[in-house]
């Protein structure tokens, strides 16, 4: 579960990890990140004294436009999370322009074409399986979204078999799926469609929001893999940069 205490000034909690502030503030300020999640900084809300921002940004003071979005309670919970709409379109323009070139992804989509998608089943994507935490029985039926991954890979809306292609899943970090499983709803960003030969549809995939996405779950907060995290930050910087001049 994704409640382990983090350091707030408000919030009798273990410390946070601290990294320095690069932009507005003296040399000697620190800012405080998730321990679950070290890319994510944690700011006071100005708009709200009981309110955090969460951001991928570490820069001082945070630009509430392009946060994750803010919390009432720290650790953030799925409950306490208000997020933010501006910063879930970015993601997904990101996604749709940068997730073919994605290592795993990539592997992926060679994995499907070379066991014809027989293997991967749902399409679930080739992530660490550090720490993975199963979900009971109210999260999804088998062979459906959020099942065991028993039906058939097409129905799923996973990986086709005999050759034929079909789409891949782009999903969110924090609960990896077993191999040859689906990951759940909640955490698939959205899919990318394969040929038969492992080649993105198009060049790119078609990229396709799933609709579905939470950012936070009791499973963690918003897990990108490196390269995708990379792409977002920058174009967080990007959008920063039009936003200040």
């Amino acid at each position: 579960m994704f409640a382990r205490a983090i350091r707030s000034a408000s919030v009798t909690a273990p410390p946070l990890t601290r990294a320095r502030i690069p932009r507005a503030c003296p040399p000697s300020r620190w800012v405080s990140t998730l321990p679950d999640n070290p890319h994510i900084y944690v700011f006071p809300d100005e708009r709200s004294l009981s309110n955090h921002l969460l951001t991928l940004l570490p820069t001082s003071p945070p630009d509430a436009d392009l946060a994750v979005g803010s919390t009432s309670k720290l650790p953030p919970t799925p409950d306490s999370v208000l997020e933010n709409p501006k910063f879930l379109s970015i993601l997904h323009a990101v996604l749709a322009k940068h997730a073919h070139e994605d290592p795993y992804i990539i592997s992926q989509a060679r994995a499907m074409a070379s066991t014809s998608g027989s293997s991967l089943g749902s399409g679930g994507a080739f992530f660490p399986q550090k720490g993975q935490k199963r979900r009971g029985s109210g999260y999804g039926g088998g062979g459906g979204a959020g099942g065991d991954g028993a039906g058939g890979a097409s129905a799923q809306g996973g990986a086709g078999g005999g050759g034929r292609g079909g789409f891949i899943h782009v999903s969110d970090t924090r609960s990896p799926p077993d191999y040859g499983r689906i990951a759940w709803p909640e955490d698939i960003f959205g899919s990318l469609e394969v040929d038969a030969e492992g080649n993105f549809v198009d060049g790119t995939g078609n990229y396709q929001n799933s609709g579905s996405y939470r950012m936070i779950t009791r499973d963690g907060i918003l897990g990108l893999t490196p390269f995708l995290r990379d792409r977002v930050v920058d174009r967080l910087k990007e959008e920063q940069n039009k936003m200040h001049g």
